[in-house]
């Protein structure tokens, strides 16, 4: 059987989701308690990798298993040998030629940004504190230059083993209400640390250190040292991931 399933997760206190030797990790996390509950070493395949603290709302992953439990049942036994942050929400069963990453047609990513002087002690975790002046339509005008097939090289850090460096980004915005500025991208792929240099970079625009009108040149030059910083993991947030017509 292979099975399908959604998570739920904040990422504050693990390395990511990707097991890792000597470190705390959402798939391990989740590999042993599926353990625990067929008594199989399962491989969890996810669907990508998220960096140290960063979230997801809609992680989904997926395992073979010979046990007999009901599709079902897996969000209530999950959630019984799980922490409190992260949660199994849906559970099905799926064909077996089904996988968490390579059936993926696209990805939809949430940075947030708390722009103001002040941080806040809930919104910390989930927000980069940003104390100076934005420009969120400066970030408008930026955006428009991710829009499409690109070789984003340049906006990805170093570390990566990829095919290819070209994505197409389906949609870009950039919002704000009150202190809280919304940068929301969906794309077929994103390289490593893409979303958040991408962040990065428009932040470096809000505030005037990058010409908004030379964004296609310098996603055009592919040169990791133009564009801006990576913005810090707490704001990122993997929101959904699309499958079948995306």
């Amino acid at each position: 059987m292979n099975i399908k399933l959604t998570l739920q997760y904040d990422g504050t206190a693990y390395h990511g989701w990707q097991i890792q030797k000597n470190a705390i990790t959402v798939q391990q996390i989740v590999t042993d308690a599926l353990k625990k509950i067929t008594g199989e070493s399962v491989a969890v395949i996810g669907c990508g990798r998220t960096d140290t603290g960063v979230h997801a709302e809609n992680y989904v992953c997926n395992f073979h298993t010979g046990a007999s439990i009901p599709a079902e049942k897996y969000p209530y036994a999950l959630n019984a040998n799980l922490p409190d942050d992260i949660v199994c929400f849906a559970a099905e069963e799926v064909s077996e030629d089904f996988h968490a990453n390579k059936s993926a047609v696209a990805k939809r990513y949430v940075y947030k940004i708390l722009n103001r002087e002040f941080s806040d002690a809930v919104m910390h975790r989930y927000a980069w504190h940003y104390k100076y002046p934005l420009d969120t339509q400066k970030m408008r005008e930026a955006a428009k230059a991710f829009i499409g097939e690109h070789d984003f090289i340049g906006f990805a850090s170093s570390g990566f083993t990829v095919k290819t460096t070209v994505r197409e980004i389906y949609s870009l915005d950039v919002t704000k209400d009150e202190d809280i500025i919304t940068i929301d991208i969906k794309g077929n792929g994103f390289l490593y640390n893409m979303v958040r240099i991408i962040a990065g970079t428009l932040v470096f625009c809000g505030n005037g250190k990058i010409d908004p009108k030379d964004m296609a040149e310098i996603i055009n030059s592919k040169n990791r040292e133009r564009a801006g910083i990576t913005a810090p993991s707490e704001g990122l947030c993997l929101k959904e991931v699309y499958y079948g017509e995306g």
